[in-house]
């Protein structure tokens, strides 16, 4: 990598920056920003965007210097994990430190906790936000997909809470669902437009080498988990009605959600493996029992099932290959429609850390 292209250091451990202005005219230019929070002791954050931060130590920032500012990979992490409902951490980390990442597509729902975890390089994002705080139509999903290839994200396992809608998938068992249905209809799940079309192949929407991974890693943690399913995703942030659970039923859908296809959709478009680990928390409307269901019950549920989540995640962590033979990593080398010399320069930079290996 040549002196351009290296991330400029703007704050390192007991050295304040030393040509203050330049420094932070440079990152307050810059449309991209890592940070790795300081050791215990310290404090201070340094932010490209908001109020001018103040010169503290025990801070890293790394920043581009150099336009396309989206172009450069940090290569943290090969292994990504989203945690949904009542999986807002993920136990076990070896050396964990906090990533605050932005992207062209603005920031992810939290700040990425990376680490190590059976012998693999992953990071852990909460899908909704620690505390759960962001509804699944305001969900950044490009932002953090975007944000997980920029930390050199390969394989994404995501997990989530999900209703059933067969009797066989019971409360407390896990879903490894294979295809998906779309009810949602206020979400942006393409980083196309803006001067560009692409089209990537979507028929089989999940990795299946990480759904195997994932099978292998339930099984392990002692949990029941059915292989393959489909999936409907709805909009939110209601329930279904009882004629909308019995239409997806007629169907032949298995569980219910509100985030996971807009997940695997972006996941595709950035050459990134994913597939869903669902727990399923209680049977959707259509279940002559489900009004009867308190939500002290629905919580224990999702207790249960996160603890074991934690586990099977693990497990399938584990498990992952270290090599990627699948088709996933080459999802867009002929998706792209539009003629190069027609696509805008400010679009060919923002989707550079997606289509640059295809330019040259």
């Amino acid at each position: 990598m040549g002196a351009a292209q290296r991330p400029l250091l703007l704050y390192r451990m007991a050295n304040p920056i030393s040509d203050r202005n330049t420094s932070l005219e440079t990152a307050e230019r810059s449309s991209f920003g890592f940070t790795i929070q300081p050791p215990p002791g310290k404090s201070g954050l340094l932010r490209a965007h908001g109020p001018e931060p103040s010169l503290l130590f025990g801070q890293v920032y790394l920043i581009r210097t150099l336009f396309p500012a989206f172009g450069v990979g940090l290569h943290q992490a090969e292994i990504g994990i989203i945690g949904g409902s009542g999986l807002y951490a993920m136990p076990g980390l070896s050396n964990p430190q906090q990533l605050e990442v932005t992207t062209p597509f603005g920031d992810p729902s939290d700040v990425f906790i990376a680490g190590e975890l059976e012998g693999r390089q992953v990071v852990f994002l909460a899908r909704h936000g620690r505390g759960h705080r962001i509804l699944p139509t305001d969900l950044n999903f490009r932002a953090n997909i975007f944000a997980m290839k920029k930390l050199g994200v390969e394989r994404i396992i995501s997990v989530s809470a999900v209703g059933s809608l067969k009797l066989e998938h019971k409360p407390t068992e896990f879903v490894v669902p294979d295809q998906f249905i779309d009810r949602t209809t206020l979400r942006r799940s393409t980083f196309f437009g803006d001067g560009i079309v692409g089209h990537v192949s979507f028929g089989d929407p999940v990795c299946a080498t990480v759904a195997k991974a994932i099978q292998h890693g339930a099984e392990n943690a002692g949990v029941v988990a059915k292989s393959g399913g489909v999936y409907v995703c709805i909009e939110g942030p209601q329930f279904s009605t009882r004629a909308e659970s019995n239409l997806y039923r007629s169907w032949g859908a298995d569980i219910i959600g509100m985030t996971n296809l807009q997940e695997a959709k972006l996941a595709r478009e950035a050459e990134i493996c994913y597939a869903t680990m669902a727990m399923v928390t209680d049977y959707d409307c259509w279940h002559e029992g489900h009004d009867s269901v308190s939500i002290d019950q629905v919580v224990a549920v999702l207790h249960q099932n996160s603890a074991n989540a934690a586990m099977a995640v693990r497990a399938a962590v584990a498990a992952m290959p270290r090599e990627r033979t699948c088709a996933c990593a080459t999802a867009l080398q002929f998706a792209i429609l539009t003629s190069p010399e027609a696509i805008p320069a400010a679009t060919r930079s923002k989707l550079d850390l997606l289509l640059g290996k295809y330019s040259s």
